[in-house]
């Protein structure tokens, strides 16, 4: 899963967010590393609704525009925990490797 996606994913692990919610929370999550554009919120957003992992919430008038709210689907939760479980196991194994001794980290090393 690539890193927007997981991202765009645990915005909405919390609840509804619309489109710019969802870009403002992932630029937080990611503290400032991410910055998702509108295009390419969207074009994922429609990319996820198709895959079952999101679904609309709810549609608002908002100054007279629409404003849709998406939220995570069972099937969206299952796979975002499923990451998350991924990722913490690739963690765990790199800190692992980084508190092993220098010796043991290096190979030909005595």
């Amino acid at each position: 899963m690539q890193e927007p996606t997981f991202l765009i994913l645990t915005a909405l692990a919390d609840g509804p967010r619309h489109g710019y919610g969802i870009i403002t929370d992932v630029t937080e999550i990611s503290e400032g590393q991410v910055r998702l554009r509108a295009g390419t919120l969207y074009a994922a957003l429609d990319r996820l609704h198709g895959e079952g992992l999101i679904e609309t919430d709810r549609e608002e008038i908002v100054d007279g525009r629409a404003r849709r709210y998406y939220r995570l689907t069972a099937a969206g939760a299952a796979r975002l925990t499923a990451e998350a479980e991924r990722l913490r196991r690739n963690t765990d194994v790199a800190f692992t490797r980084l508190r092993a001794p220098r010796s043991a980290l290096i190979q030909g090393t005595p």
